[in-house]
């Protein structure tokens, strides 16, 4: 019982707006099935399996039309009877999707998915009618839409020759996650958000040199008054002689040099 409850493919409904699609669906199941030649009035096929096919069709349609269908005991009778009531959709799809054809533009579409899901739609629609829709229409409606200012993409891409659409779409799939990806590390620190290092570099240096030899206090490198921050010169170069008051450190320490020597 399980078996006959569960749907294989969704149910024909009663106002026939899904017949296309449901036909490529019970034509799929009964070709897996070994049942596909059911439906074919032309070929001779054993009782046993048009009751399956059989069983399967009214298992699958509304249940109105299971009432109004329910004298027709062959599979191909049903299926025939079916197409020429509903076959019509195609006038009325066909038009539609070509008019979203015409129309669809790879400039209108926030992201490369949302486009390609858009393109197999509506390229789907018109195939189910009977036109044949190319990968180079697929490829040239997609390049032919592309924003004015992306020119030079466009022709890049061009350049590259695809044959597939497929091929084109993963190109563009793989650049719209690398655009995503740098606008996200340029978000999380914008342009001149932080300091370049050479700046700190020599920012460091400077204060350093300027703080030495300042400061108060006693000890060695703090006084105050002139010369505050200047070299230490035992020697005056510009005037060839050792200023005054290191001479009396000088004598001193010749004083200390005889009295060792004195000792020794």
């Amino acid at each position: 019982m399980s078996n006959l409850t569960k749907l294989e493919i969704n149910a024909l409904d009663i106002t026939g707006n899904n017949y296309m699609t449901w036909a490529v669906g019970a034509r799929m199941h009964l070709r897996g099935s070994g049942l596909l030649e059911t439906i074919d009035n032309t070929k001779t096929v054993s009782d046993e399996k048009k009751a399956k096919a059989m069983i399967f069709l009214r298992h699958h349609i509304h249940d109105g039309l299971k009432d109004e269908y329910i004298t027709k005991e062959d599979p191909g009778d049903l299926w025939q009877s079916l197409k020429e009531r509903f076959d019509h959709q195609k006038y009325v799809i066909l038009p539609k999707a070509k008019h979203e054809w015409i129309h669809l533009r790879f400039q209108d579409y926030k992201s490369v998915s949302e486009f390609n899901s858009a393109m197999f739609g509506i390229t789907s629609r018109m195939m189910l009618c009977g036109e044949k829709i190319s990968d180079y229409d697929m490829i040239e409606k997609t390049l032919s839409t592309f924003h004015p200012e992306n020119v030079v993409l466009q022709q890049q891409y061009r350049v590259n020759g695809f044959k597939r659409y497929s091929e084109l779409m993963q190109i563009l799939l793989v650049a719209e996650q690398n655009n995503q990806l740098v606008l996200l590390n340029h978000q999380a620190r914008p342009t001149g958000s932080a300091p370049f290092p050479e700046v700190n570099v020599a920012s460091s240096s400077y204060d350093n040199w300027r703080g030495r030899g300042r400061g108060r206090g006693r000890g060695r490198n703090h006084g105050r008054g002139r010369g505050r921050g200047r070299r230490f010169r035992p020697y005056d170069e510009r005037t060839k002689r050792t200023p005054k008051r290191m001479k009396g450190a000088g004598m001193i320490k010749g004083k200390q040099k005889r009295f060792a020597t004195d000792v020794a």
